[in-house]
């Protein structure tokens, strides 16, 4: 498609400054979407299919003819992305195939369900703890850099065994790697600065082990020789930025969702056997990824009755799958009992599902019950219009929430 055609289509991603945080598309982009399969235009030039339906979506997920490898030609650009760095061997979700299996296969055990539920009282010492700091830092609070960023940071840093102290400097370089406004230079020197620091932890955990998944890896993997010290590296770099910038996001917007609804809080405050459901329902009402997931076709195949060709982008738009009334009833209401609640695609599908899910679940469901618990009469300062968002960011995001109580 040449410059000029792609210059009509609809400019992609969608997320405005002045966009509501839980309306994932605005009504005037989508009437600018000829259908559940449609052609937009991507920001760093050329174009790709946008598909938006939530069995489409699965399937295109499943499809191993699409590959998620952002390096390849042709592949459909949705952030800066910094030259290609043939050291960073250990960033599985950019990999297809046995090499991604390889590496993910890993990690698996760690992230288990019964594993997760071992962690739980130390997150649950890490939620109580910022919430009592945040109480005494008095009402008039940010509960974003008091709360929300403070609770999955503590917790992935005790998973991985990185010095807590350290948080502040491994936040701002996860913070300019997820934000779309910084150039691949900038992106690039996060990356090189995370590198270093990573590299130095894994040396110390060579010469004194700890109880933690890196000096396990270290032990079991490197060791042994099944991984080489680079692919742990940035193994390490991909779980320390997702394990606590998409968690935190979450945390921030289903504070806001349940600010609004003071009566839901109350609930979950008098039972909080409703949380897993809650959380469900709230993983796929404020979605995060919000530019959805990239991907590039290596064959010939068939979307959503879609002729897709080998070579041209594809976008699974999971924020809007997640709208998808053949699916969910009334999916723009906000329903904390919604049944089919589970069915959502907030971490992906397939075999690039999102490995940390367990631990974010988890993350959630005991944050937003303490939450409750411990500040009942916890309310927003400002307005859902008047509280600045993160649209530029890779995960979408408020920018604060203000509360007193």
């Amino acid at each position: 498609m040449g410059t000029a055609i792609a210059s009509n289509l609809p400019a992609f991603p969608f997320i405005g400054p002045d966009s509501d945080p839980f309306v994932p598309v605005d009504a005037p982009d989508l009437a600018r979407l000829d259908g559940p399969v449609s052609k937009v235009r991507l920001p760093f030039g050329g174009w790709a299919w946008l598909v938006t339906r939530h069995a489409d979506v699965r399937q295109l997920l499943r499809h191993p003819g699409f590959s998620s490898d952002q390096y390849r030609p042709g592949f459909p650009v949705l952030n800066p992305i910094p030259p290609e760095q043939k050291d960073a061997a250990g960033l599985f979700i950019f990999m297809d195939g046995d090499a991604h299996s390889r590496l993910r296969r890993m990690l698996t055990t760690e992230f288990m369900i019964k594993n997760i539920r071992r962690l739980e009282p130390l997150i649950e010492e890490t939620v109580v703890d910022a919430l009592e700091r945040m109480r005494a830092a008095g009402p008039g609070v940010d509960l974003l850099s008091a709360f929300a960023l403070p609770v999955p940071s503590m917790t992935i840093c005790h998973l991985l065994g990185v010095p807590y102290a350290d948080h502040d400097f491994f936040q701002h370089h996860s913070q300019v790697i997820m934000d779309r406004k910084s150039g691949p230079e900038e992106i690039g020197a996060a990356l090189g600065a995370l590198a270093g620091f990573l590299a130095g932890l894994i040396g110390i955990k060579r010469a004194d082990p700890g109880e933690d998944l890196l000096s396990r890896l270290v032990a079991e993997r490197v060791d042994t020789g099944e991984l080489r010290e680079d692919e742990l590296v940035s193994m390490a770099m991909l779980l320390l930025v997702a394990g606590h910038e998409t968690t935190a996001n979450m945390i921030g917007m289903s504070a806001l969702a349940l600010l609004e609804r003071p009566e839901l809080l109350a609930a979950l405050r008098e039972d909080p056997s409703m949380a897993p459901n809650m959380v469900e329902e709230l993983l796929r009402y404020a979605t995060v990824v919000r530019t959805g997931l990239p991907r590039l076709a290596l064959e010939d195949a068939e979307i959503g009755g879609q002729r897709i060709r080998a070579g041209e982008g594809v976008v699974a738009m999971l924020a809007m799958a997640n709208r998808d009334g053949s699916v969910f009833t009334d999916p723009e209401e906000f329903d904390p009992l919604r049944q089919e609640a589970h069915r959502h695609m907030a971490f992906g599908f397939g075999l690039h599902q999102c490995i940390g899910q367990p631990l974010a679940r988890a993350e959630l469901r005991i944050a937003l019950v303490e939450l409750a618990r411990r500040f009942p009469t916890l309310r927003s300062v400002k307005t859902r219009a008047e509280i600045p968002t993160r649209p530029l960011a890779v995960t979408f995001g408020l920018d604060e929430l203000p509360v007193t109580w």
